[in-house]
């Protein structure tokens, strides 16, 4: 029995957590084979750190991706389509926000995190409420992929020292902000970045600055550890 998942369990006690081995995860992701991403995970570890505080994100480093000897297993995930190898490294424990991408997205987990996760179909009214998260402990050295529209935002820590996950995307994905000037689909309310859509619980005052949509009613969740 993993004692770190036995002690998030006991002291998130308000959250049911559980492990990616679970039947409940096949409605988000898969569990990709470790192997296929030694270099990625080596690279985490030795050439990108944690900041003192907050969250740093990297949406693609080309020095990864030179690294990897295997990549056709990214290949076959993203159809040959060209894609980006970058990571998010921090402290974040809050869910804070929910996007989703309307494609995979592999996170490659080099830290045991917790990711909370959503369904796309559960935003009614232009609102999520956050009683319909799931928790998911994802143990170290662990490589998993998101199926598209799957809401997602950042990891969450487990440690004091924070989290190191590397984030696979389409090429593109999250680096250009885009603002409509009409709105003709509820989608077009939640669209922030490129590949991106996005909505934030009003705590979220960073996000909700830089103009994205207040969509997430309930509990701002917090992972305690």
């Amino acid at each position: 029995m993993n004692t770190l998942f036995e002690t998030l369990k006991r002291k998130n006690e308000s959250l049911e957590l559980y492990a990616i081995s679970h039947e409940s995860f096949k409605a988000y992701g898969n569990i990709l084979d470790s192997k296929h991403f030694l270099e990625y995970f080596k690279y985490l570890d030795q050439y990108t750190s944690i900041p003192e505080k907050d969250n740093i994100y990297i949406a693609h480093d080309n020095d990864i991706l030179k690294n990897l000897k295997d990549d056709d297993s990214l290949n076959r995930i993203f159809g040959f389509f060209q894609f980006q190898t970058g990571y998010v490294n921090g402290h974040n424990t809050k869910l804070n926000a929910l996007e989703y991408h309307k494609s995979s997205e592999v996170i490659v987990a080099l830290t045991p995190v917790v990711l909370l996760l959503g369904l796309h179909e559960d935003i009614k009214n232009q609102s999520y409420d956050t009683k319909s998260i799931k928790a998911f402990y994802i143990p170290e050295y662990t490589v998993i992929e998101l199926h598209p529209r799957v809401l997602h935002f950042s990891p969450c820590k487990t440690m004091n020292s924070g989290f190191k996950c590397g984030i696979v995307l389409p090429m593109g994905t999250n680096t250009e902000f885009i603002k409509l000037d009409d709105v003709e689909t509820e989608e077009d309310l939640y669209l922030f970045k490129t590949n991106k859509w996005l909505l934030v619980h009003k705590e979220h005052q960073k996000m909700i600055d830089l103009g994205a949509y207040v969509g997430i009613i309930g509990k701002n969740i917090e992972i305690k550890y």
